[in-house]
């Protein structure tokens, strides 16, 4: 299985509406997803310009799918999802 791929959205709009507490996300993660998952914090998504400030956090997902108004729970359910289920 290959990694789930996680990019979250750190720009100015990102971070101050949420993306600061999923900054952590990593250390939530249950030990069976241990070398699983690789999260990455990036400068900017751009999804604010193209999509809707009110999304914002912006999460990208095996750099196709798109997560708005992203939480550490919703990320973490996603997550589970796209690992069958494991928890």
């Amino acid at each position: 299985m290959e990694k789930v791929k996680v990019e979250i959205c750190c720009g100015t709009a990102c971070y101050l509406l949420g993306a600061a507490n999923m900054m952590d996300i990593e250390d939530k993660l249950p030990a069976e997803w241990s070398g699983k998952v690789e999260i990455e914090a990036k400068p900017c998504l751009e999804f604010c310009e193209r999509e809707n400030l009110g999304g914002a956090p912006y999460v990208r997902i095996n750099d196709t799918e798109v997560m708005a108004q992203a939480t550490p729970d919703k990320l973490l359910t996603r997550i589970g999802e796209l690992l069958g289920g494991a928890a």
